[in-house]
């Protein structure tokens, strides 16, 4: 039995998962238990501490606009495929028996994967000692445009969740800026505070250069025009006579990343991955990355010169929105997608290196990971006393908006 059953699925960038798995570590140094149910294509270097990884049979996106699932061998699911998955999922629910149900995203997202999602709360629901329901969720969602589905999440939340933890600050971004029936469930919102990746992990490759540019494009799935565009405005940029780094991300597409690295020399050192991405940040004199949640935040507790260009493909709307955000508080330079090219990243590089550094943190409340952790464990105290009392449990923290 763990204490905490944590599902999340990552279908394009790896960015859900490595939040997901940071809230892990954080739950594990708590004292939780945690089985930790990962839906995505596996994502080598992933660390999410003593969790318990329960691998489920891994689905992507085939394309950034989100048009088809693929299974691990890149053909669309079919009802068999669901029928496999959910019967896996709810097999690995049973086995665990947790105090808490955590769902990352779900029901503001992920509607494609009610048919595992929906069985899977109705059995946490039904059981003789109910968990704790809870979603976890960043700051701002991807605007949907499409009428109903606010409503129709916040009817899911009335029915079934216990809370919602929103990993960001209203002060800064409130969760109604971007979930318009958010004053239906004011009363289950929870604010944790952003979560960030602690700057230094356990095993680092080797010593932190300092004075880099440092150009990374998170996981990788999305980033090649933009590393293409920001390795062409090197040379007609006052960065040019620096040291860059680049970081591809572990799914950037082969052969381009063959070819990258191949162009290493002096000057310029081109990798497939780095674990302590969020370290190299603090050393760098500019980082230049995509806008991606945690590669945001792990820039602002660095204190680290950021230029950023936000994923914009489709409908998605987050990364530009909390950008636009930090920008205005200033803590990081915003080139639009829409505008991404040499000349345009040049000026920015120009503009950010003339710059002071801004303050470490920047003033914004970086300790989501523990305060969501605190919460949990609060709510497995409760879902114990009930079990050993009888009685229904109170005290769920459901009073009204506040921070946990």
């Amino acid at each position: 039995m763990s204490e905490i059953f944590f599902y999340v699925q990552n279908l394009l960038g790896i960015g859900h998962l490595r939040r997901a798995a940071v809230l892990a570590k954080a739950m594990a140094q708590a004292g939780l238990s945690v089985d930790f149910v990962a839906g995505g294509v596996p994502v080598p270097g992933l660390d999410p501490g003593p969790a318990r990884l329960v691998q489920l049979p891994p689905v992507r996106s085939a394309d950034e606009r989100f048009s088809a699932l693929l299974d691990d061998r890149g053909i669309p699911i079919d009802e068999a495929w669901r029928e496999g998955r959910r019967a896996a999922l709810l097999e690995a629910f049973a086995a665990s028996d947790p105090d808490a149900l955590l769902i990352e995203l779900y029901p503001f997202g992920r509607r494609a994967f009610r048919f595992e999602l929906l069985p899977l709360i109705e059995a946490a629901s039904a059981r003789p000692h109910r968990p704790e329901i809870l979603c976890s969720v960043r700051d701002i969602l991807v605007e949907k445009g499409k009428s109903g589905r606010a409503e129709e999440a916040a009817a899911l939340v009335e029915r079934h969740f216990d809370a919602v933890l929103v990993h960001g600050d209203p002060a800064i971004a409130p969760f109604s800026a971007s979930f318009p029936a958010a004053d239906r469930i004011a009363g289950r919102l929870r604010y944790t505070g952003y979560v960030v990746e602690p700057r230094m992990p356990p095993e680092a490759p080797g010593p932190v250069p300092e004075g880099e540019v440092l150009l990374s494009a998170g996981g990788g799935a999305v980033g090649r025009p933009f590393v293409e565009a920001a390795l062409a405005a090197r040379p007609i940029s006052k960065a040019k006579g620096l040291p860059w780094r680049v970081v591809l991300g572990p799914q950037y597409p082969e052969p381009e990343a063959a070819r990258l690295v191949a162009m290493a020399g002096p000057g310029l050192a081109v990798e497939r991955f780095r674990p302590d991405l969020a370290q190299l940040f603090a050393g760098c004199s500019l980082s230049i990355s995509q806008a991606g949640y945690n590669t945001v935040l792990e820039l602002v507790a660095a204190g680290a010169r950021a230029i950023v260009v936000p994923f914009s493909a489709g409908a998605e709307s987050e990364q530009a929105a909390r950008a636009r955000l930090f920008a205005e508080r200033g803590l990081l330079t915003v080139v639009e997608e829409g505008l991404l090219g040499p000349a345009a990243l040049a000026r920015a590089i120009d503009a950010a290196l003339a710059r002071p550094r801004p303050a470490p943190g920047g003033g914004l409340r970086l300790d989501g990971a523990r305060a969501t952790a605190a919460f949990l464990l609060e709510a497995v105290a409760r879902r114990r006393a009930s079990r050993h009392d009888g009685a229904a449990p109170t005290g769920s923290g459901m009073g009204g908006q506040r921070r946990s």
